[in-house]
C-alpha cells in the first residue's frame, strides 16, 4: 500500500485579555535585619495594593534575596534586600491601574521587572489552529498525490505536534507607556502530521 505523509501548519489570531505583572520590593539599609524588614514592608504594601485589582491567590512571592551593597569606590555600604512577586491580573485595564497604584503606594522601593500580556483561555484559538493545520495537511497531500499520479485515499494515521504550537501566548505589541497597554494580537499555532493512503 502506497502512502503519503505530510505535516500541516495552522494558526489562529487572538487578542490577549490578561496580564502578568512581575515586580520587586527593594530596600537598602546599613544592616541585614533593617534591609529585610524594609523589603518585607514594601512587599506587604505591594500585596495589599494588588488585592484591590485581583484576587489574593493570584498574588505570590517568587524569591527573597539579600546581598552586600557597595559604593562607587567598591567599599561595603550596607545591604540590599529584594522580595520579588508575581501578580496575575484578570484583565489588561486592571494591570494598568495596578502599576499606577503600586507606584503611589510603594514609591522608590518598587521595581517593575516586566509585564507580559497573555490569553487566559486558549482552547478556542487552539481548536481553530488545529482545524487550519489539518486543512493545510489535506491540501499538501492532495497536491503531492497528484504529482505522483495518484488520488488521495483514506487517512491512515494522525499525529498532533512537532510544530510551533504550545506554550504561553505573548502579546505581539508591548506596552506603549507606563500603565498603558496595547494588546495587539497574538498567534496560537498548531501542527498536524497526517498519513494518507494513495489510490
Amino acid at each position: 500500500m502506497r502512502t503519503v505523509t505530510v505535516t500541516g501548519q495552522g494558526e489562529a489570531r487572538v487578542a490577549p485579555d490578561s496580564a502578568v505583572v512581575r515586580v520587586s520590593a527593594v530596600h537598602r539599609a546599613p544592616g541585614v535585619a533593617e534591609a529585610l524588614t524594609g523589603a518585607d514592608s514594601a512587599a506587604g504594601a505591594i500585596a495589599a495594593t494588588a488585592h484591590q485589582f485581583t484576587t489574593p491567590e493570584r498574588v505570590g512571592s517568587t524569591s527573597l534575596q539579600i546581598w552586600r551593597d557597595h559604593d562607587e569606590q567598591n567599599l561595603p555600604s550596607g545591604f540590599q534586600a529584594r522580595h520579588s512577586l508575581v501578580i496575575r491580573c484578570p484583565d489588561i485595564e486592571a494591570a494598568g491601574g495596578l502599576l499606577a497604584a503600586l507606584a503611589d503606594a510603594v514609591g522608590d522601593r518598587l521595581e517593575i521587572e516586566g509585564v507580559s500580556l497573555e490569553v487566559s483561555d486558549q482552547s478556542a484559538a487552539t481548536a481553530a489552529a488545529r482545524e487550519a493545520a489539518y486543512a493545510d495537511a489535506v491540501e499538501r497531500a492532495t497536491q503531492l498525490a497528484g504529482l505522483a499520479g495518484a488520488g488521495l485515499g483514506d487517512v491512515q494515521d494522525v499525529v498532533e505536534g512537532g510544530g510551533f504550537g504550545g506554550g504561553p501566548v505573548r502579546a505581539a505589541k508591548a506596552m506603549s507607556a507606563v500603565a498603558s497597554f496595547q494588546p495587539g494580537e497574538s498567534a496560537v499555532g498548531s501542527s498536524v502530521t497526517v498519513t494518507f493512503q494513495l489510490r
